[in-house]
């Protein structure tokens, strides 16, 4: 009984300060003070919290978007990411994301939002980007897209649990980013302001292409490897259902 009192009361503080503190139409990030506390708080949060047991994860191979045709998707092996959603409000979203071995989200972006992401458990590669400002933008001659933008890379690497909480912010931390499985893992995040498309929140999917494909004359900051034109393009059929969260409930 301690043991749950304590879990409740973890993920009730999470939530209480969110509540407190986000706001539905949010024009900058939460303070630096409010990160730091949130980040504290999710960074002590465990699978066992939210009702996980990561030693009953079924190993079960995911849908790898290097491997087959984004397009032409091919399901007869393929295990779907889970979508547990904890808490949905006008201010935020609460929800966890379970991923088989090499599932993909593919790249997509966060407008105007703020994004925690606390990996629960596994190891996940993360590619992310953010815009370049003022945005530079190329005419796509003889491609599938009419224009490509220039976007420098924040991330590419493989996290793996346990550490610290991400935080994506709008212009910064990589907004625009892509998840890969690299062994079953599950991730808990936490947006604000919620997507909500009628006001301008809406998830965009894009291509990235090295920045050799659109050579131009500007000058870029750094080493070149370190940008990528990107494609806006339809948004994918992601292979994920919705499951059933059987955490401790928040009291709202």
């Amino acid at each position: 009984m301690k043991d749950m009192t304590s879990k409740c009361s973890t993920l009730q503080t999470i939530y209480d300060l969110c509540k407190k503190t986000f706001t539905p139409f949010a024009n900058h990030p939460p303070s630096p003070q409010i990160v730091h506390k949130l980040c504290s708080l999710l960074d002590t949060v465990s699978p066992n919290d939210v009702g996980l047991r990561e030693d009953n994860v079924d190993d079960d191979r995911g849908y790898g978007l290097s491997a087959l045709n984004p397009f032409n998707r091919v399901t007869r092996w393929a295990q779907p990411i889970t979508y547990l959603d904890i808490h949905e409000c006008e201010t935020f979203t609460m929800c966890i994301f379970c991923f088989p071995t090499s599932s993909v989200i593919p790249l997509h972006d966060h407008p105007g939002m703020t994004v925690f992401s606390k990996i629960l458990y596994g190891s996940l590669h993360v590619k992310a980007y953010d815009w370049v400002e003022p945005p530079k933008i190329m005419k796509s001659n003889g491609s599938d897209y009419t224009q490509v933008r220039l976007a420098k890379l924040a991330v590419d690497k493989v996290i793996t649990a346990p550490c610290g909480t991400r935080v994506l912010y709008p212009t910064s931390g990589g907004n625009v980013h892509c998840f890969t499985a690299v062994t079953p893992c599950a991730v808990l995040d936490i947006l604000t302001p919620p997507y909500e498309e009628q006001a301008g929140r809406k998830c965009t999917y894009f291509h990235d292409y090295p920045y050799s494909s659109f050579p131009n004359d500007e000058a870029v900051d750094g080493d070149k490897e370190d940008y990528a034109w990107l494609a806006e393009i339809e948004a994918p059929n992601v292979y994920m259902r919705s499951g059933t969260y059987v955490g401790p409930p928040l009291q709202v």
